[in-house]
């Protein structure tokens, strides 16, 4: 797949087919809308090109929430439907201000001479959100709505996935990503502070502001092609005043050193929520029954 990074780079064509949005997680309703993109394109021999935006609309105007996948994430599971192209555009003040009308003229059809469109039920774009289905129909292209994708009689979005991850339900979350909730990330020096009390843990800085889930985790961490049980704890760490988010997780049956690399941590189960202790000793009593739920988890 070929990543554009900003208009600027972004080259004129002689056509292809699109679609827009955030498509946040890549969940099971967005896999359907590239999927479809991706057939369309094949059929019209034209090359598939999926439009998305840095930041998203919602936190450029301060409606700031967690993300599902992070960017290496996200790029992967589009490569992997097969996408062709992948134009990021910088969402700033000036492209805030576009209309929806421009962005078709300027952008759709004189960049990406566009052939046809394929949207959600409920896409809205350009300056107040003017732009819809409707306004793509009074154009010179062919424009497909793809019908909501539904579970269980409920419309699958990110902000549900959201809201399942918060409370742990992770079965639902899982079935409305179409795979197991994940956070990926390079294992980074800590302050050795889980050694003192007989717990060494791994550190993953994930670069969130807001993190989709918080709290105390059992966990399989895939680390160099191999799996590890483990029970992790993700947040600031208010015992000890931390600030940033940082995923740490104590892995059973492992001692080895691996900083600078790259762990995958799959959540399975929440054990409770992050908490302060007034003191080490109570945080190590914690901890050590933290391990005994996560292993009479799997079974340990």
């Amino acid at each position: 797949m070929k990543l554009i990074r900003g208009l600027q780079n972004l080259k004129s064509h002689f056509g292809s087919v699109v679609t827009i949005g955030n498509f946040d997680g890549v969940h099971i309703g967005h896999q359907k809308i590239i999927k479809t993109l991706v057939k369309k394109a094949q059929i019209m021999n034209l090359p598939s090109v999926l439009i998305s935006f840095s930041p998203t609309p919602q936190h450029f105007f301060g409606h700031m929430q967690a993300t599902l996948s992070s960017f290496k994430q996200k790029h992967a599971l589009l490569t992997n439907l097969g996408l062709e192209e992948y134009l990021l555009i910088n969402f700033n003040t000036p492209f805030s201000q576009l209309s929806a009308d421009a962005f078709i003229q300027q952008i759709l059809l004189k960049k990406l001479n566009i052939k046809h469109c394929i949207v959600g039920d409920d896409f809205r774009f350009g300056a107040n959100r003017t732009g819809d289905f409707s306004l793509l129909q009074t154009f010179d292209f062919e424009v497909e709505k793809t019908p909501t994708v539904l579970h269980n009689f409920h419309r699958v979005s990110s902000s549900k996935i959201r809201q399942s991850l918060k409370k742990g339900d992770f079965n639902l979350a899982n079935q409305l990503l179409g795979r197991e909730f994940s956070i990926s990330g390079k294992i980074i020096h800590g302050q050795k502070q889980g050694r003192a009390i007989d717990f060494p843990t791994i550190n993953i800085l994930i670069k969130r502001k807001i993190s989709p889930l918080l709290g105390v985790f059992a966990v399989n961490v895939e680390l160099n092609g191999k799996i590890y049980n483990g029970v992790c704890n993700l947040g600031k760490r208010p015992t000890i005043g931390g600030e940033i988010i940082l995923l740490e997780a104590f892995l059973f049956d492992f001692n080895s050193q691996i900083y600078g690399e790259n762990a995958k941590t799959v959540f399975k189960y929440k054990i409770r929520d992050e908490q302060k202790f007034d003191s080490f000793s109570a945080l190590k009593r914690q901890i050590k029954s933290d391990v005994k739920d996560a292993k009479n988890f799997f079974g340990l």
